[in-house]
């Protein structure tokens, strides 16, 4: 069979019956079965045809099986990414489908949410786009080379699927550079001005959809913010690295005593202060542009023979991404061992640690020992009484490990 023939029974797809084939070398082949979507350029044993960058190819084993079709890219160390196992085409048609898919799942595990990323990249099969949904805006982000190039399509497939009154492009990530691409921001249809603002949880947000973090807020977070406001009634809290204030103002509302949010971006801060205000939780907050390691520092920094004073019943950590290299884990498990021996610390007996970390290079298991070592030099004991995910609008298929990288506990100090 050559690559431009159909096995028998099994009619081609239109646009699909002259695709370049990419075979694979032996031993290559289970991991794509398995369902992991990356074909990287070593496990490439050739080509049967020149494939321009960004063309629809087929894929098959060294023996000639087909394992179905991708977009390929020579300019990227991940030359081929899959997009299923049979030969389909890849039009308008194809991403209305593929985006339905992915809306059902979160209208099934996120009913009420109105903001929420509907396409998540390998989770949903589109691997290298990211669509997410802030009321009536959605953002756009392309980070791999085949879909920067079907933008139109993917668009007209969202405008028949949502009507939204505006489609910003944020693409300013660092992968794009390794498919080749320059960064290209801005609208692509309809108009905006100015931050927007958005309901989480039935909590009002300003968010600077244009300038703000990822693509403008954590909505990985949005199940987590509800359950760790759960230890905040009465309590103290402080939230560390807190942005826009979700975790601060979801404990604010919960009956918090009181919530210090710190931040080292300014326009953070001032947005949270007036997210605190638009919520009614003013009374409850209070915020502070300083740099957390520091504050964290100060704040424990005792002299010989003197003891910390806790402050806090609950404490938050949300940090960004300390790592995003396997090379740099040594220093980033440094850092997070760090903030976690002084947020220790400064909680109560009793009191409650929420911490995270969004680095898929480190794993919950030694996350969690980082924070036990922590622990020990701290002379605290901890019980752990919650572990947290990324919410279902950003899922988790195992077979491909790169969907998971948030993870989350909650450690109740003991003593």
């Amino acid at each position: 069979m050559t690559a431009e023939t159909v096995p028998s029974g099994a009619p081609a797809a239109p646009g699909t019956t002259s695709l370049p084939t990419v075979l694979l070398r032996p031993g290559e082949a289970d991991r794509i079965l398995a369902g992991h979507p990356w074909i990287y350029h070593g496990s490439v044993l050739r080509l049967t045809h020149p494939a321009a960058d960004g063309e629809l190819v087929q894929v098959k084993d060294h023996r000639q099986r087909l394992l179905g079709v991708g977009f390929y890219n020579s300019k990227s160390k991940i030359h081929v990414r899959m997009l299923g196992p049979e030969r389909i085409p890849v039009d308008q048609a194809f991403f209305e489908t593929r985006i339905k898919a992915a809306l059902d799942v979160r209208r099934r595990h996120l009913p009420g949410a109105s903001s929420f990323r509907v396409v998540n990249a390998e989770s949903d099969f589109l691997s290298g786009l990211i669509v997410d949904k802030y009321e009536d805006v959605l953002v756009v982000q392309t980070s791999a080379l085949a879909m920067d190039q079907r933008k139109a399509q993917i668009v007209a497939a969202l405008q028949k699927q949502f009507s939204p009154r505006c489609f910003l492009e944020r693409n300013d990530t660092a992968f794009r550079k390794f498919e080749g691409l320059a960064d290209s921001n801005g609208i692509l249809a309809g108009a905006m001005e100015g931050p927007i603002h958005i309901r989480l949880n039935g909590l009002q947000f300003e968010v600077d959809l244009a300038g703000g973090h990822k693509t403008g807020l954590y909505l990985d977070q949005q199940s987590n913010y509800q359950q760790v406001a759960a230890f905040a009634p009465g309590a103290q809290v402080l939230d560390c690295f807190s942005f826009l204030g979700g975790f601060g103002l979801h404990a604010a509302r919960a009956g918090a005593a009181h919530v210090h949010m710190l931040d080292q971006s300014a326009d953070a801060s001032a947005a949270a202060g007036r997210n605190a205000a638009a919520n009614g939780l003013t009374e409850r907050c209070s915020t502070e542009t300083v740099n957390v390691f520091d504050w964290l520092k100060a704040k424990t920094a005792v002299k010989p023979h003197e003891r910390v004073i806790p402050q806090f019943d609950v404490i938050v950590l949300d940090p960004p991404s300390f790592t995003r290299s396997r090379a740099t884990v040594p220093d980033a498990l440094r850092g997070y061992k760090e903030i976690h021996l002084r947020a220790l610390k400064l909680l109560r007996a009793g009191g409650t640690l929420a911490t995270f970390c969004c680095s898929h290079h480190v794993d919950a298991t030694t996350f969690q020992a980082v924070i036990m070592d922590a622990a020990y030099d701290a002379r605290r004991v901890l019980r752990r009484v919650a572990t947290y995910s990324q919410s279902l609008d950003h899922p988790i298929l195992p077979a491909i490990p790169e969907t998971e990288y948030l993870k989350g506990f909650a450690f109740e100090v003991v003593r």
